[in-house]
């Protein structure tokens, strides 16, 4: 990185005696020659600003100048008085107040002079900082360890961002959350984005979730071809980490996930469950289209967060622009001892199911909106459950077909108000008496007694089987 203090060493440029030590580490990003009175509105932040003063013309002129350079972000002020008789006292005055780094130009040194040694100097910075970055990434540093070593040499925070979205890496608190830039990004991926006062890049990788390099601050040409440089790097490291499929113990849950339209599920998944922190056993589910559908056991400490599903939709949603998929699905089961992982990839599994048949791009089931007897009636095949309720209904359906009546309505209804005839006759719209004798001769017609509980859980257990 190039500061006010490294430019000291080239041939002329020396600190005003007014100018405090501390100010000259400030990052130096580019060069601007300007003589206008009022540059606020052309500056970038960490530029030398050259200037001749000859905007100068009397005590009072250097406060919009030198607010201006304070405001942008100004490194320092180069100034030459070989126009003004010496860099006036307002001037200097002005920059101590304002904190901007003040350096003379001696009369005798052109300013092309300053321009070519200063871009000299920058050049060779960000060539060593590119060596520097691809040491790092050559001995196989930690991401944190890189972007570190990477907001030295740029001179500002950085961080590592995953669609789904979550931080994976950072030098600083994010200032903004994870979604914002992914949103950004998602918006306009055509050029570098900008992005709560961040600047958003894409990291290059074969994997279906993208990772954002983002940098704190608009970013000069130079911190930016640095910028890109190390999403290159990023994408190497991601590419070389191989997360191995951990031993769990306790209590775990399954979740399995489904991209409709593309071979995503495993790395969408893997992406979404990091933002748990949980320890992850990857394993697939019986492959039946693909690599679509895929499913993990994840470790329960009891931390799992009672809304995960809503969350889960949320930053499915983030990501889901980004993705070839048409839907995103996923279940998940309820915690269960890891030697009875087996029940729960299937729990997760209908309750994918469960997903497939609601509408919206993203669909999260938690196991807590299935019903038991929605599992039972999953584990059996779709011939003998038409079988059953045939058996079991058939007169009822024969009926309302001839009747055009609606028994088998009336009945459902009436078992899902565990068996009271007020609430049902309250749900349907009719009188008590009415759905008493529309349950007496749906009982007659089956054979049945509808009071019965065990009778009742037989009929609703038909009645259901037909979803």
């Amino acid at each position: 990185m190039t500061t006010v203090r490294t430019l000291l060493g080239l041939p002329g440029l020396r600190p005003h005696p007014s100018t405090a030590a501390d100010l000259l580490d400030r990052a130096v990003t580019r060069i601007y020659v300007t003589e206008l009175p009022d540059p606020g509105r052309y500056l970038t932040a960490g530029e030398l600003v050259l200037s001749g003063l000859l905007w100068w013309r009397a005590p009072g002129d250097a406060e919009p100048f030198v607010a201006a350079l304070a405001a942008g972000g100004a490194a320092a002020l180069a100034a030459s008085g070989a126009d003004a008789g010496g860099i006036p006292e307002d001037v200097i005055d002005t920059c101590a107040r304002h904190g901007v780094p003040l350096l003379e130009v001696p009369p005798d040194l052109s300013f092309a002079v300053v321009t070519e040694r200063v871009v000299l100097a920058l050049a060779a910075a960000a060539d060593g900082a590119r060596k520097r970055l691809l040491t790092a990434a050559a001995e196989d540093a930690p991401l944190e360890d890189l972007l570190a070593r990477a907001a030295e040499e740029l001179g500002t925070a950085c961080w590592v961002l995953s669609g789904v979205p979550r931080v994976v890496a950072g030098t600083a608190p994010l200032p903004v959350s994870a979604a914002e830039p992914v949103r950004q990004f998602a918006a306009d991926r055509a050029r570098p984005t900008a992005a709560g006062g961040l600047t958003v890049l894409p990291v290059a990788s074969r994997h279906a979730v993208p990772w954002l390099l983002a940098v704190d601050g608009p970013l000069s040409t130079a911190q930016t071809e640095l910028a890109e440089e190390l999403a290159g790097l990023v994408g190497l490291a991601r590419a070389r980490s191989r997360p191995s499929p951990a031993p769990l113990s306790g209590n775990v849950r399954a979740v399995a996930l489904r991209t409709e339209g593309s071979a995503e599920a495993d790395d969408v998944l893997v992406e979404l469950l990091a933002t748990t922190g949980s320890a992850i056993s990857t394993e697939a589910i019986r492959p039946t289209g693909g690599r679509d559908h895929t499913a993990a056991l994840v470790a329960d400490d009891g931390s799992w967060p009672a809304d995960w599903a809503d969350d889960a939709v949320t930053a499915l949603s983030t990501v889901e622009p980004l993705l070839r998929a048409t839907r995103i699905l996923a279940g998940v089961s309820d915690p269960v001892p890891a030697a009875e992982s087996r029940g729960a990839f299937e729990v997760a599994r209908h309750a994918l199911s469960l997903a497939a048949d609601r509408e919206g791009d993203v669909v999260v089931v938690p196991a807590a909106a299935l019903g038991v007897h929605q599992l039972l009636l999953a584990g059996t095949s779709t011939e003998l459950r038409t079988a059953l309720r045939r058996r079991l209904l058939g007169p009822l359906l024969d009926y309302d077909a001839e009747q055009h009546s609606d028994l088998v309505r009336t009945v459902r209804v009436f078992l899902e108000c565990s068996g009271s005839p007020t609430r049902a006759a309250k749900t349907l719209h009719i009188h008590v008496n009415t759905l008493r004798y529309r349950i007496g001769r749906a009982a007659e017609l089956l054979g049945v007694d509808l009071t019965d509980f065990v009778a009742q859980v037989d009929v609703y257990l038909a009645l259901a089987s037909e979803s």
